[in-house]
C-alpha cells in the first residue's frame, strides 16, 4: 500500500541565505523553490518577517498550482532541543513560539536544527539511503554534524548534538596575530577563509573566492585553504574513530566544493583515522538540495504521523 501524498515547505535558515521550496513527498521532489540573503545583523525580527514573506508567497504559488501546502518545515542554524524548541541564539535572536504563531497562520509548523534536517534527507533521499548508520558533516557558514542511525538523526539527551566545530580549539594549526584562541568554525568554515586571507592583504568577499585565488596559485589563499581544511579534516578522522559510521556525507557549499579545500580535508581525514578498517571509508557529497527537502521532511514526519 502506497503511502499518502503529503506536500510541505521546508525552509533552511542559514547565516548567508534562506532557501525555501514546496516539496512534494513521499518522493521528495521539490516542486517550486526560492532563496533571499539572510542579512541577520538586521536583527531576527527584520529576518522572521523575510521570512514569513517568502513563506506565504511560495504557499500561495503551490495552492494555486493545487498542491495546497499541509505543514511547514523550518531547519534553524541554532541549536533545536528534542520538543522542538530553539535553545541558542548564536545567529538569530528567535522566539520558537514567534517563529510557530508567525508561519502556522500559513500552516502548521516544526522546527529543527539545520544540520539533522539535512542529514534526514541525505537519509530518506540521499547519499546516505542504504547506510545504516553515517555521519552527516555540512560546511559553509558555519560548520556542524550529525550521527544518522536507521535513517534518524541522533539527537543526544538534550538536542544539542552537532557542535562539533563551536569550542575552543586549543591547537590551532596557526595562530592569528590578533587572538590567542578560537573555535574550529572560526578557522575553516567561509568566513573563516575570507576573515583570514584578508588579513593576509588578499581580497575576498566570500569564502568561494577565496577558494578560486588558491586554484590560480595565490599562495597565501593556498595557505589558508590548506590550514583550515586539514584542522578540520583531523577533527572529522577523530569522530569517525568514535562514532564507527559507514560513511561520511559532505554538504554545505564548502563541504560540495572540489579542489584543494576537500582534497585536503579528505586527506587529512584519512591520516587521522586509526584502525585500518576504517581506512578506505567513503566519503562522499551530499545528492540531494538537503537543507531545504530536509526541513520538509521534518514536517512530513511531524504531522502526517509516519512515526
Amino acid at each position: 500500500m502506497s503511502e499518502p501524498k503529503f506536500t510541505a515547505l521546508g525552509v533552511d535558515v542559514g547565516g548567508t541565505k534562506i532557501a525555501a521550496g514546496v516539496v512534494a513527498f513521499p518522493e521528495g521532489v521539490v516542486r517550486a523553490r526560492r532563496e533571499i540573503p539572510t542579512l541577520p545583523q538586521r536583527g531576527g525580527a527584520a529576518v522572521l518577517a523575510d521570512m514569513e514573506r517568502l513563506v506565504s508567497e511560495l504557499a500561495a504559488e503551490a495552492c494555486a498550482a493545487g498542491h495546497p501546502v499541509q505543514g511547514i518545515g523550518v531547519g534553524v542554524c541554532e541549536i533545536v532541543d528534542r520538543s522542538g524548541n530553539i535553545a541558542s541564539a548564536n545567529c538569530l535572536d528567535w522566539s520558537s513560539d514567534s517563529v510557530r504563531q508567525r508561519l502556522s497562520k500559513t500552516a502548521p509548523t516544526v522546527i529543527e536544527a539545520d544540520v539533522r534536517a539535512a542529514a534526514r534527507a541525505e537519509a530518506l533521499f540521499g547519499a546516505g539511503r542504504h547506510a545504516r548508520v553515517f555521519l552527516y558533516v555540512t560546511i559553509g557558514t558555519g560548520i556542524a554534524s550529525c550521527l544518522v542511525i536507521d535513517s534518524q538523526p541522533f539527537t543526544g539527551a538534550r538536542g544539542a548534538t552537532g557542535t562539533m566545530a563551536s569550542g575552543p580549539l586549543l591547537h590551532l594549526p596557526e595562530m592569528w596575530q590578533e587572538r590567542e584562541s578560537g573555535s574550529l568554525e572560526q578557522f575553516a568554515a567561509g568566513p573563516a577563509l575570507v576573515a583570514r586571507f584578508n588579513a593576509l592583504h588578499g581580497n575576498a568577499q566570500s569564502g568561494q573566492e577565496v577558494l578560486a585565488a588558491a586554484s590560480l596559485g595565490n599562495a597565501c589563499a593556498i595557505r589558508v585553504i590548506r590550514s583550515a581544511a586539514e584542522a578540520l579534516g583531523a577533527s572529522i578522522g577523530g569522530l569517525v574513530n568514535v562514532l564507527d559510521p559507514e560513511r561520511v556525507v559532505l554538504g554545505g557549499g564548502l563541504g560540495l566544493s572540489t579542489g584543494l579545500y576537500r582534497d585536503t580535508l579528505i586527506a587529512t581525514a584519512r591520516r587521522h583515522i586509526w584502525w585500518p578498517g576504517h581506512r578506505d571509508l567513503p566519503l562522499v557529497s551530499a545528492t540531494t538540495d538537503a537543507g531545504v527537502i530536509g526541513a520538509a521532511a521534518t514536517a512530513w514526519n511531524c504531522l502526517s504521523n509516519r512515526l
